[in-house]
């Protein structure tokens, strides 16, 4: 009983997570450190990726264990810290597919560099990178060695080797040393390529995202087959970028990004009181992504409908349209309204979509057509249509976290 305490209490070092912003919410991050003089530097590091929401797992050279103890690794980071691998495969789980979603080595050695370009793995950290660069988890490197082994051509050829596979941050040429870049520099690496905005950072962003439910009665409900993905990725770019997200959710079945504030909701009614009850507070922008039911039932039964009737007659009543009133609450703000429709014309989803940008004055309308086979084939695909007032572009045919990137890039540039 008194392990079982231990071990779901919460490590003290885990207090500055997200105090710097939540840029990194939900994001693993192996950080490989090597045996360099400039260990002292991965402590700076983890403790800089956390600080922006990052979970961060090290794996430490024997070589590096030397300069520093691996207690101070897991003092800084509050997870166990790997120094050997066990039968615990602990390569796999920090490395195999989709287990995390960044490795950073730093510092990194020339020897380490040599291990990954040929595929040696004979010790912990070259064993995670081996199995992260199979399963292509993105791998980050910066380098730390003496000037003269950078300009060893054996040492630029295993650089040429990866240099279109994973990425390096460039050492500092010091005092005829090419010094690890500085924490601070790996850091605004990492945030830019989980798309860190100058933009969007600290915009507040109040999203809507889901499927909404109309109770018929206590147990039956009216709803639609919107899974919520589209605008949980979306939400998950924001807060990447820097962003400060409110989601209102419905019950969708996507799981909401770390790094947002996540207000449940089920109604369309309930739905429509939180986005109101939030936008007593400024935002700089609104985004209705949510598949709201365009009706409800005039009057719900207080109690289960038998199932004996032959026949059942639901009088439907319309819900009140959430993206007609934003503009009345906040007249400035940038409003981002979706539109989906079934079977029609590229023409005339245009059309429809601009109408309805007009009636309630958005800035930016994202519409596509929910009725192709396409669609109803594979759901984890979509093709929008980015409409303002001018031109309609079309996104193509794409994963919805590929739709997510160019809806928060098109908003990026519009505001």
């Amino acid at each position: 009983m008194k392990s079982s305490k231990k071990r779901s209490r919460k490590h003290p070092s885990l207090d500055i997570v997200g105090s710097y912003g939540s840029e990194l919410s939900g994001k693993r991050i192996v950080l490989c450190v090597a045996g360099s003089v400039a260990v002292y530097k991965a402590i700076e590091l983890a403790r800089l990726l956390m600080r922006h929401g990052g979970d961060v797992v090290c794996v430490v050279s024997n070589a590096a264990t030397k300069l520093v103890k691996p207690d101070y690794f897991k003092w800084a980071t509050g997870n166990h810290v790997i120094t050997k691998l066990t039968g615990d495969l602990e390569h796999i789980d920090v490395a195999d597919y989709k287990r995390s979603d960044l490795i950073i080595v730093y510092p990194g050695t020339a020897n380490t560099l040599g291990k990954l370009a040929n595929g040696i793995d004979d010790t912990p950290v070259s064993t995670v990178l081996t199995v992260g660069f199979g399963s292509g988890i993105p791998i980050v490197m910066a380098l730390a060695m003496h000037e003269s082994m950078y300009h060893n051509k054996a040492v630029k050829k295993n650089i040429d080797f990866l240099k279109n596979k994973i990425d390096f941050v460039a050492p500092n040429m010091i005092e005829g040393k090419a010094k690890a870049a500085e924490s601070e520099d790996v850091l605004e690496f990492v945030l830019k390529k989980f798309g860190y905005s100058s933009t969007l950072h600290k915009k507040r962003i109040l999203m809507t995202a889901g499927p909404t439910i109309e109770y018929i009665d206590p147990v039956r409900v009216i709803t639609n087959l919107s899974t919520g993905k589209t605008g949980v990725f979306l939400a998950s770019e924001l807060v990447s970028a820097g962003a400060k997200v409110t989601l209102v959710y419905g019950p969708g079945t996507a799981t909401p990004p770390k790094g947002a504030k996540v207000i449940p909701v089920k109604t369309a009614k309930e739905m429509f009181d939180a986005v109101k009850k939030e936008m007593k507070k400024k935002f700089d922008v609104v985004i209705l992504a949510a598949a709201v039911s365009d009706y409800t039932a005039e009057k719900i039964s207080k109690t289960k409908i038998k199932s004996s009737k032959k026949s059942l007659v639901v009088r439907l009543k319309q819900v009140p349209k959430m993206i007609n009133q934003i503009k009345k609450i906040q007249k400035n703000v940038f409003l981002v309204g979706f539109k989906a429709e079934t079977n029609l014309s590229r023409k005339a989803l245009e059309d429809i979509a601009k109408k309805k940008m007009k009636e309630s004055k958005a800035d930016l309308m994202i519409a596509n057509d929910i009725g192709s086979s396409r669609y109803k084939k594979n759901l984890d695909y979509n093709e929008i249509l980015l409409v303002n007032s001018g031109k309609a572009i079309s996104s193509g045919w794409k994963r919805k976290e590929k739709i997510a990137k160019i809806i928060r890039k098109e908003i990026e540039k519009r505001i």
